[in-house]
């Protein structure tokens, strides 16, 4: 598609159309990745992060928030129960950090699943800008996919939503660091930020495809009442859902072959959000299993789900949401992206 048919299709408010749209989508994602779905259990062992980002619950400067880091133990223990659960990858997510203490923690860590896993469970990392040299580490430890959302792919609103520190440049050549490593590199945005225009979603996805991303997280943008953006204003939930959706839907129309997760932000703004995502073309879940008593204190935005909810029935539920659209869940499979392979592959002929 053309810049100018995905800046039409965004700011359309035909129910039609848009019906159309993700019934298309729908059978692209069947053509090119099937109806399968695929997890990433999650887990979110760190509050503690060294950034300020304005959007953030848990930036730096929040003192309302209670820090926390998971034991290697309690991770591992917690990694091995998505294991039993045929969950296939695990998604380790915690705030940015750079220190040696950290980087040896994660090495340590991922290399410790994969040996207790015997190689079964895939690993997604999801810890924000490093120097290529850790990355480097953490691949070799076991890492095969990378998750580094942009949050927009405007530079001039990347800096309104970022104190000075933050550089776009070197967000931009951390993925070109993680793509020359070898991972599956996955990027997002944010959808219905302040300030954020149609054409600005509609460069979003004209991004991922110049820079060829494997895997995509993307979802809509929920204020935090403890960060600078909550002063902004012009939040609209309804709106900024429907945009989630969409650009799920133009996403896999214009990209086909990638992995698309339904984000949990999804589910935040409407109980069917994950799955209305996944009939407009994702094909990844991300169930949240850190244990329960830390859930509460890694919220990057408010009213998120599942804070009360075990792992296990979590599981329970995310099986009936999925079985209840028809689709299947790839139990014990990692779920690569095929977009991946075939990227491998044209670099090597």
């Amino acid at each position: 598609m053309t810049k100018e048919e995905i800046t039409d299709i965004l700011a359309c408010d035909d129910p039609q159309k848009i019906a159309e749209v993700y019934r298309h989508a729908y059978q692209v994602k069947q053509e090119n990745v099937g109806r399968k779905v695929y997890y990433r259990g999650i887990i979110e062992f760190s509050n503690i992060c060294t950034k300020n980002c304005f959007y953030c619950g848990i930036r730096k400067d929040n003192t309302s928030v209670p820090r926390f880091c998971m034991s290697e133990d309690e991770i591992v223990e917690t990694a091995l129960f998505a294991d039993e659960a045929g969950y296939g990858s695990l998604v380790l997510q915690s705030g940015e950090r750079g220190d040696p203490a950290f980087i040896d923690f994660v090495t340590h860590l991922v290399h410790t699943i994969k040996t207790k896993s015997i190689g079964r469970l895939g690993i997604t990392l999801s810890l924000g800008e490093q120097e290529k040299e850790t990355f480097q580490r953490w691949f070799d430890a076991g890492a095969h996919r990378y998750l580094l959302r942009i949050e927009t792919s405007n530079s001039t609103l990347y800096r309104r939503l970022h104190p000075q520190d933050h550089f776009y440049a070197r967000r931009l050549q951390c993925l070109d660091e993680l793509k020359e490593i070898g991972y599956q590199v996955g990027t997002g945005v944010m959808i219905g930020l302040p300030h954020q225009t149609f054409d600005d979603l509609a460069e979003d996805i004209l991004f991922y495809t110049a820079r060829d991303i494997d895997m995509i997280g993307m979802g809509p943008y929920i204020v935090h009442q403890n960060t600078p953006m909550a002063a902004v204003g012009g939040y609209d939930p309804a709106h900024n859902f429907q945009m989630g959706l969409k650009m799920i839907a133009l996403t896999r129309l214009h990209l086909k072959d990638v992995n698309i997760a339904a984000t949990t932000a999804l589910q935040a703004l409407d109980p069917q959000g994950r799955e209305l995502g996944l009939q407009a073309g994702a094909n990844i879940i991300m169930p949240n299993i850190t244990p329960v008593q830390y859930r509460d204190r890694y919220q990057l935005y408010e009213n998120k789900p599942c804070l009360d909810e075990n792992a296990a029935q979590c599981r329970g539920c995310l099986a009936a949401r999925i079985g209840s659209i028809g689709e299947e869940i790839g139990y014990h499979e990692w779920g690569d992206s095929p977009h991946f392979f075939k990227r491998k592959s044209s670099s090597l002929t």
